[in-house]
């Protein structure tokens, strides 16, 4: 599609956007998802934090949508928002590797401490609590693609439904993590990804 039109559709879709058009929304994502998850992983380095960011830019705009009016090109807005949002990540935690090696050697230190370990259940036993309060659905869908480390695809497959249905039930539980891994614990989001694997 050349680009002048393309522009003239984002224009368009960004218009029913900042009012609370979900289809918009659902038609961006889908065309510039896949290239924002390219593009921020040549940043971060790693496909999984790669997703968790640019899934994360994607509900970012979402939520502050109504302030989009004054934006003139959509792409271009998404794409310097996904690098502000992975460099300020890379910032927090350097890479999810050395926050991995980080964590990894901090529950190695102190894996004898009764009251870290107690902490570390605690944290656990509330994000357990968070992801049995998603849709029975949602909650599937999260575990069978984080937890057993399934693609879209193949949950989509598995499942009998839509890949686009897998995204929208990723980002509805993702959402409700960042916040209680964020609001309610205290911690990083990336902190409360690595703790959901040790469910």
């Amino acid at each position: 599609m050349p680009e002048h039109i393309l522009y003239d559709e984002d224009r368009e879709l960004l218009n029913r956007l900042v009012k609370g058009n979900e289809e918009a929304f659902t038609i961006l994502y889908d065309r510039y998802y896949r290239r924002v998850a390219l593009f921020v992983q040549q940043l971060v380095k790693l496909p999984a934090l790669a997703e968790d960011i640019s899934q994360e830019t994607f509900i970012r705009i979402w939520e502050a949508r109504e302030q989009l009016a004054k934006v003139q090109s959509f792409k271009s807005y998404l794409f310097v928002a996904a690098r502000n949002h992975a460099l300020n990540c890379l910032k927090r935690g350097a890479s999810e590797e050395a926050l991995k090696g980080e964590i990894i050697r901090h529950f190695q230190q102190f894996r004898n401490n009764t009251e870290e370990e107690m902490l570390t259940q605690a944290y656990l036993q509330h994000i357990e609590r968070v992801l049995n309060a998603l849709p029975l659905q949602t909650r599937r869908i999260f575990r069978l693609c984080r937890e057993q480390e399934h693609s879209y695809e193949e949950v989509a497959a598995r499942l009998g439904i839509s890949k686009n249905a897998v995204k929208k039930h990723m980002i509805r539980s993702i959402k409700s993590l960042k916040s209680a891994a964020e609001k309610d614990l205290g911690i990083s989001f990336g902190l409360a990804l690595i703790l959901v694997s040790r469910l």
